[in-house]
């Protein structure tokens, strides 16, 4: 699933190519997961954001109300672009939306688990997952301090903590087992004191912007929105090298399923 320097590259691709552009139609799949595209004509494009794994299109419908949000998660599969002649018979493509210069916005997700909403700005109590997003991991919000008293107060592994995204927002499975390798901690603690904390949050930080950097990592269906694989996938030094040597030690990394994620650690480096 793309993470967060997934679709934060996505983002900064899009936002020269869309903001400013009027939505004039929209085309849309069955599927009510996507319906939603729909609401997103008659309003322009007035910039881009993202929160967490969301990608959200700013909406202004011209009658000087509080606008709109489009919000876009990609799920396991989904890409957007920006196409001159899209083909809108395509077996994959679940929205797209007609801009006034003829272009299109398209979004296609091979697996449908995408999603895609039309909101009043900022009024994300419908969509629960956002609505209770963490502090976003660049931001003073995201600091030891805080991150070390949610784990006091869970009793999940650490790792489990990071994927659940209310500790911190937009971290995932790969960015996760790359910082608690950095970090020397094992994924599967239940214990965080306020020193390794202060050192998870900075590798939580180099290792997502790691994954900007370097385009976003792609294992197997991540493309941008030209259609390029990233290349962080070229930079990992822990997640999916299960039975390779670890880069510090030389120890052999295991891997293992931990609360039903797969999970890659240095057996001695990350020593519980």
């Amino acid at each position: 699933m793309p993470e967060l320097p997934e679709v934060e590259t996505i983002r900064r691709q899009l936002d020269p190519e869309i903001v400013g552009a009027v939505v004039v139609d929209a085309t849309t799949h069955w599927s009510e997961k996507f319906t939603a595209a729909l609401d997103a004509v008659d309003h322009s494009i007035t910039a881009t954001g993202r929160r967490g794994k969301y990608l959200l299109i700013e909406l202004a419908d011209g009658a000087g109300g509080t606008g709109r949000q489009l919000i876009i998660h990609l799920g396991m599969t989904g890409r957007l672009a920006v196409e001159r002649d899209a083909d809108l018979d395509h077996v994959h493509l679940r929205a797209s939306w007609l801009l006034d210069d003829d272009r299109r916005l398209t979004f296609h997700d091979a697996r449908r688990f995408g999603r895609i909403h039309v909101v009043d700005r900022g009024d994300h109590v419908g969509i629960p997952t956002l609505h209770a997003l963490g502090p976003e991991p660049f931001d003073e919000a995201f600091n030891g301090r805080d991150l070390a008293a949610f784990v006091k107060r869970s009793n999940r592994h650490l790792k489990t903590i990071l994927l659940g995204q209310r500790a911190v927002a937009g971290v995932g499975n790969i960015y996760a087992d790359e910082a608690l390798w950095m970090a020397r901690i094992n994924p599967a603690t239940r214990r965080l004191g306020r020193e390794r904390a202060d050192e998870l949050v900075n590798a939580i930080r180099v290792a997502l912007q790691s994954g900007l950097d370097h385009g976003g990592t792609t294992l197997r269906d991540y493309v941008d929105s030209a259609g390029d694989s990233g290349a962080n996938q070229h930079e990992l030094q822990c997640y999916g090298r299960g039975g390779e040597p670890c880069e510090r030690c030389g120890t052999e990394l295991r891997r293992r399923e931990l609360d039903a994620r797969t999970t890659t650690w240095c057996p001695i480096c990350q020593a519980r």
